[in-house]
């Protein structure tokens, strides 16, 4: 019986059929999800704003709030079971709170023929009956925007909405770049002029530049800050978790490489970890140093980019990144050492999580200063 059971392995030209009916399940059923995610985002605003709009229409808001999302918690779960407490209708309220006034009105869907409709019930029986989809202005899910609106700051809020739905972020991994403070960090690594773009743009990789942040944040490694590990442990950590460290890095990264030998002179030379950017098309040397980064650090990334220019790089790929992630940087160093045009970027990483108001009080102060002096110059 157990043998009738074994699934046979496909032959010849059967294994691409196979294949083709597996991949047309796999992206219906992400069809599938994509539009019951939309569909229970967009009801859940609606739900939001139906609550805050009754609510306003009390007397005494505070007392009658508090009745009303309790009685409507108790009709709900009694019509349709669990999901419906008052923790959950709150976060529903505080939802449509958020998003309303940075989407300026109250969502109505459309159909695909963008025709107004009255109410959210004459748009899912016209879509049901049509066969249509709706679209709408949320694309990512109801544990997404769960995150999303407990980010206080608005620009910090549409950097990692863009970002999730661009990127396709799972819920872990926004969870991830939201904790790791990657909108502050981004901010305080870039031109203060593009500090503004990357909330209505979000990370955009025009120029070396742009794959650059400050610090690099590594504490999925698991490995201590106060304890003592060596630069090959913590280049191991990073390739056990090269998923991670691809999330860390960006956009446009693919692994090519670990500890890239090359010979030159009779001798070999070796670059801790090779990757390749699609979006710059040019590949990006890592070097890790856990000890306080020293000139000679910067010359021997100056070589090992030199070489890759010269023998390894095509003529239409574009001239190499280098970077170098230390446990301390010294950047008077960095500045003495380098020429102002290099494409070298010398990086302090953490092993934790880095404290998220300081990052963000650093930005503020920084886009203060850019607003300030903006306004001068334009008087």
């Amino acid at each position: 019986m157990d043998k009738e059971k074994l699934t046979l392995t496909p032959q010849g030209d059967d294994s691409e059929f196979y294949k083709q009916v597996a991949d047309l399940l796999a992206a219906a059923r992400n069809f599938v999800k994509q539009q019951l995610d939309t569909t229970i985002v967009t009801t859940y605003y609606e739900i939001g704003r139906m609550i805050v709009e009754r609510e306003q229409q009390g007397q005494k808001r505070a007392k009658y709030g508090a009745s009303l999302i309790k009685g409507l918690s108790e009709y709900l779960t009694e019509q349709y079971g669990r999901g419906f407490s008052v923790v959950n209708l709150k976060s529903i309220r505080k939802f449509y709170q958020v998003y309303a006034p940075s989407k300026g009105q109250s969502l109505t869907a459309i159909s695909e023929k963008k025709e107004k409709i009255d109410s959210l019930i004459s748009v899912f029986d016209a879509a049901a009956q049509k066969g249509q989809t709706l679209t709408a202005q949320f694309r990512l899910s109801w544990t997404h925007y769960q995150i999303l609106m407990r980010i206080e700051n608005e620009a910090a809020r549409r950097f990692y909405e863009i970002e999730a739905t661009s990127q396709q972020w799972s819920v872990r991994q926004l969870q991830r770049q939201v904790g790791s403070s990657l909108y502050e960090r981004l901010g305080l690594s870039r031109d203060k002029e593009k500090v503004m773009a990357l909330a209505k743009e979000g990370q955009t990789v025009e120029s070396p530049r742009d794959i650059f942040k400050s610090p690099y944040v590594l504490e999925f490694t698991g490995l201590e800050e106060r304890a003592e590990y060596s630069e090959s442990d913590l280049e191991q950590a990073l390739i056990d978790n090269l998923q991670k460290f691809l999330l860390e890095l960006g956009k446009g990264f693919l692994f090519e490489a670990r500890q890239k030998r090359f010979s030159f002179d009779e001798k070999s030379f070796y670059v801790d970890i090779v990757f390749y950017n699609r979006l710059l098309q040019c590949y990006v040397l890592i070097d890790i140093k856990v000890a306080e980064l020293k000139h000679q650090d910067l010359g021997q990334m100056l070589m090992y980019i030199n070489y890759f220019d010269r023998y390894v790089k095509q003529t239409f790929e574009k001239p190499t990144i280098g970077i170098l992630l230390c446990s301390q940087k010294n950047d008077n160093i960095v500045e003495l050492t380098l020429p102002e045009d290099s494409n070298i970027y010398a990086s302090a990483y953490s092993l934790y999580l880095p404290d998220k108001a300081l990052l963000q009080c650093k930005l503020a102060e920084w886009v203060k200063e850019f607003e300030d002096g903006h306004g001068d110059d334009g008087e």
